[in-house]
């Protein structure tokens, strides 16, 4: 049976990829390096490769995502009536989760590296909810962190809008490598804080000081990179920090609110050097990721007594923003207490009152993006999923597929799917071209904003 499923080993993994929608990165990090060392009464037992480096908390983190469920799913397809068992490695040691698994043992080293590298304590990989949204981030997130400074992963840059998660995956990586090793050399800081640093320094004569702290790190982490200042000798010492990091096979990650080449205020150079790395994007979440958001920060601060109908009423109203869907559940859990009464969906309503305008949120769906662009275009529905390909009907199918991977977490496959059928390749045409058009035709653009106004009039 072994030499079996190791046959139908490629078979299995393509099956999570195709039928579960788990990411080609997230295979490759944390299933595809499992390896077989028994099979006994019909139950294969998989011991995890030395190169995750975590032992017992891989295994932990691979049975909180039930990636053991989808890989014995899959397995099934070829087997049936088969069990499999993930442990640490070949001695057999198997792991059960406690009920403390999230609570990190950390050293008074390992606190003193966290301050020193100004991280967020709560910005760790454990509590950090995945989703479709943010499936393909989190997991090269974790591709980077298990083995940074990788040339295909250097730098990674995350971009999406804000309060979506970029600098909880950030900081999640920083941590992830100082439990590996707290001598590690770690710094994040805001574009703010950098380019003042570089301004004062400038500004000062202590530009050696400033290099001394930023070119002998061993990861750095700058959030909010379109917020550098455009002037030349700011870009220039940070285009010269750059470059000396990533010659020196030191990991670098930065965060935006857009993609690199969307911003305006950088030099092409520089722009060229985000590009050469990792740009991955986040987009809002999901109902069931939001609604996994809320019950995961409930079950962390305690937040006892809560209706499922609050959480479903939050979680169907406050769409866009993560830091603003926690920060609903505050505002609700606060009141209560203010108010000594017990949390009920009218009291949710009356303590969301001034965030939640159920006239003005109108949720952007595929069937609503589909039907405003084909009333603006005067393109029916049944043009855009057929195979006509006339200039109008062309376009008309080109900037939904754009308005669909900017506004759902729609996969390329789905938005093909949802536009008639058409493969990833053409979607990906599709919305580059859309985005070309936007960028340099301002009637184009103009056209594209009117659409996303009647998207969204709030």
């Amino acid at each position: 049976m072994k030499k079996l499923i190791e046959s139908k080993w490629d078979e299995i993994l393509s099956l999570l990829e195709t039928q579960y929608d788990i990411s080609n990165i997230l295979i490759k990090t944390w299933i595809s390096t499992l390896k077989i060392f028994e099979v006994k009464d019909n139950t294969v037992y998989f011991y995890v490769d030395e190169r995750l480096k975590q032992g017992e908390n891989a295994v932990k983190f691979i049975h909180k995502k039930e990636f053991d469920l989808f890989l014995l799913s899959s397995i099934r397809e070829t087997l049936n009536n088969i069990d499999i068992e993930i442990v640490i490695d070949e001695k057999k040691n198997f792991v059960k989760e406690d009920d403390n698994t999230n609570e990190a043992k950390v050293s008074e080293s390992y606190n003193d590296a966290i301050i020193r590298s100004n991280l967020n304590p709560k910005y760790t990989f454990e509590n950090f909810i995945v989703g479709d949204s943010n499936r393909h981030a989190h997991a090269t997130c974790l591709a980077v962190a298990d083995m940074p400074a990788q040339d295909n992963f250097n730098p990674l840059f995350l971009y999406g809008n804000s309060g979506l998660g970029k600098t909880h995956l950030m900081q999640s990586i920083a941590h992830y490598i100082l439990r590996n090793d707290e001598n590690a050399n770690v710094l994040y800081v805001t574009s703010e804080k950098f380019t003042n640093e570089i301004i004062n320094a400038i500004k000062n004569h202590t530009t050696d000081e400033f290099r001394e702290k930023y070119r002998n790190v061993d990861v750095l982490l700058i959030d909010d990179v379109q917020f550098i200042k455009d002037k030349d000798s700011t870009q220039m010492e940070f285009f010269n920090t750059f470059n000396t990091l990533y010659d020196n096979k030191k990991q670098i990650i930065l965060s935006s609110d857009r993609p690199p080449k969307e911003i305006k205020t950088l030099d092409e150079r520089i722009i060229s050097r985000f590009e050469c790395g990792v740009p991955i994007d986040i987009h809002e979440p999901d109902y069931e990721t939001r609604m996994a958001i809320l019950k995961n920060k409930a079950e962390r601060e305690n937040l006892k007594d809560i209706p499922d109908d609050v959480y479903v009423y939050i979680a169907e109203n406050v769409t866009n923003n993560i830091r603003e869907l926690e920060g609903a559940l505050n505002k609700i859990s606060i009141f209560s207490k203010l108010m000594n009464e017990k949390v009920t969906l009218e009291t949710a309503k009356d303590s969301l009152k001034d965030i939640i305008n159920k006239d003005a949120n109108i949720k952007i769906t595929p069937e609503r993006i589909i039907s405003v662009v084909c009333e603006h275009m005067n393109i029916s529905e049944g043009d855009i999923k057929s195979k006509k390909r006339s200039q109008d009907i062309a376009t008309a199918r080109q900037i939904i597929m754009y308005l669909l991977r900017k506004y759902t977490v729609l996969s390329l496959k789905s938005v093909g799917n949802a536009v008639g059928g058409r493969d990833h390749t053409t979607v990906m045409n599709g919305c580059k071209r859309v985005e070309e058009n936007y960028n340099k035709d301002e009637g184009f653009k103009n056209n594209i904003d009117t659409i996303i106004k009647k998207l969204n009039p709030s």
